[in-house]
């Protein structure tokens, strides 16, 4: 078994490295899911994260095809109670279905449950804060859930740091539920929004952080060198924004880092992650055995403190 370290505040133990199941029903089918699923577990990890969206953007998906994965995966294997499932309420299911009211969240719920085919949700998170919304009411539904025995533990995602704080206040004043996890997004590309507030909140408060898009899209997997190389992949398009000079020195300092461990650039950029105090687990995603084998290879590798540095230099916001 890998390491387990503590959510937050929470009773959640979760391995240093999060499945993202964004991919499920989407860029691969339920048998390629379950066998990256299983390969996953057998490495020594348990975390595995989804929302109820996904993976609507793909033709003829309605949402909730990642978590009926999940949950048919779980149920066949019989393994409910070894793994750690973290889904999110919030984006737009179509129609009103969508947001953070305390009606929606125990409407949504309840779907939820079903398509993971299980009793209790271990992380139940705001996937999108709804303005619209004071933070109580969302709380209040939380709190609702708890007692009822369907969520374990809250966590939010995507949350400004007023909002966070606000959340907090609300659960020191009125004994509401804590948000014991932050899902930023956050990599060597994308450092200054949750640095410049969000990482301060989150340590002073024991936040858990699971940081999504830990690998920028695949642009710091070192596949995107060039214009040329965007047509790789359906997802090119999205890393074209870090193709500029600072891009080019962050891929420059991840080849060095990686010659001197003998790894590679993916590893690295998740090793970095890893190397930050306030992170708990990255959250990053395989569509094959070999990229599984990467991910769980960097979960493996410390960097020391000058491999560190040498990526912090190189990846300092603008």
């Amino acid at each position: 078994m890998t390491q387990r370290v503590k959510l937050g505040r929470s009773d959640l133990s979760v391995s240093r490295l999060c499945f993202g199941g964004n991919i499920f029903g989407w860029t691969v089918d339920e048998a390629t899911s379950f066998r990256l699923l299983d390969g996953f577990v057998d490495a020594g990890f348990n975390f595995i994260d989804t929302a109820d969206v996904y993976s609507k953007w793909h033709d003829g998906n309605k949402g909730g095809e990642s978590e009926a994965i999940i949950g048919a995966w779980a149920k066949s294997r019989g393994n409910r109670d070894k793994i750690v499932i973290a889904t999110k309420v919030g984006s737009d299911m179509g129609g009103d279905e969508k947001g953070l009211s305390k009606a929606y969240i125990l409407r949504a719920v309840d779907r939820s449950l079903k398509r993971l085919q299980t009793d209790y949700i271990d992380l139940y998170q705001s996937h999108w804060d709804d303005l619209s919304v004071p933070v109580e009411e969302a709380l209040s539904a939380y709190a609702e859930l708890i007692k009822a025995g369907k969520v374990r533990v809250v966590g939010c995602s995507n949350f400004n740091p007023e909002r966070l704080k606000a959340a907090l206040e609300a659960h020191r004043r009125d004994g509401l539920p804590r948000y014991e996890s932050l899902q930023p997004e956050y990599n060597l590309c994308e450092r200054a929004v949750f640095e410049s507030e969000l990482a301060g909140i989150c340590s002073a408060n024991q936040i858990g952080v699971i940081s999504y898009f830990s690998l920028a899209g695949g642009f710091l997997t070192g596949k995107y060198r060039s214009k040329a190389d965007l047509g790789k992949s359906a997802r090119g398009s999205d890393v074209e924004k870090y193709l500029d000079a600072r891009g080019q020195r962050i891929l420059a300092a991840l080849d060095d880092v990686a010659a001197q461990y003998k790894a590679t650039p993916a590893r690295v950029a998740i090793a970095w992650l890893l190397a930050q105090p306030v992170v708990t687990a990255p959250i990053a995603s395989a569509t094959s055995a070999a990229q599984l084998a990467e991910l769980t290879a960097a979960a493996q590798l410390t960097l020391d403190a000058t491999a560190v540095q040498r990526l912090n230099t190189a990846s300092a916001p603008l």
